[in-house]
């Protein structure tokens, strides 16, 4: 049985990343790839026990060192539960935010140093990585707007400042910018079908699906 493919959507506050997630796992779908959808922090149980503790509360509940070691907890169980046996039974698997998410906010974003972030990484899931990573871009302050529309409250990190917010942006772009044989970056300020077809074009020519 030939191994599932990994599809990672990344970007900041607000770029349409479940959105995208689900279209794409919908055109897999009706070219009848065996997929399912995930998502960061969460996806097995162990991991959204986690969730709710770094996304509710206030924007400062938690230190840059602090919820970068439940980030790396909720990884591990995410892809021993859930991504790698599925990716082993030849399920394609389209997780909502990954690894990159953590290198973007905690470390462009909160200062964390990028070595000490991947030393971490390889501790919890060794070299396991994406095999694409689609990451969506829009202005900082665009991204908020649809985000605090969308919800209709903020989340512990909408409400930190913009600055951090273009410091993750500046961060997704610079992953995109060292890794671009995995990682493909796509505007997002156009319609969603037209993103949606720009994935699966990207998916296309990267995966042969």
């Amino acid at each position: 049985m030939a191994r599932g493919r990994f599809i990672t959507i990344e970007g900041g506050e607000g770029v349409g990343k479940s959105t995208q997630a689900g279209l794409l796992l919908a055109a897999l779908e009706r070219a009848r790839i065996p997929a399912r959808g995930t998502r960061e922090p969460g996806g097995s149980p162990g991991a959204e026990a986690i969730r709710r503790l770094l996304l509710e509360g206030e924007s400062e509940r938690w230190d840059a060192v602090g919820e970068t070691l439940l980030f790396a907890a909720a990884r591990h169980d995410h892809v021993t539960r859930l991504i790698a046996p599925a990716l082993a039974q030849g399920i394609w698997v389209v997780s909502d935010r990954f690894a990159d998410s953590t290198l973007a906010y905690q470390g462009y974003g909160r200062g964390l140093a990028l070595e000490d972030l991947a030393v971490l990484h390889r501790f919890a899931i060794g070299p396991f990585a994406p095999d694409l990573t689609v990451i969506l871009d829009l202005p900082v302050e665009t991204g908020l707007k649809r985000a605090a529309a969308r919800r209709g409250s903020e989340t512990r990190y909408e409400s930190l400042p913009a600055d951090f917010h273009k410091r993750v942006r500046a961060g997704f772009l610079e992953i995109a910018r060292r890794e671009p044989k995995r990682c493909i970056v796509i505007d997002a300020t156009g319609e969603i079908d037209a993103i949606a077809k720009a994935i699966a074009d990207a998916v296309k020519e990267r995966l042969g699906a």
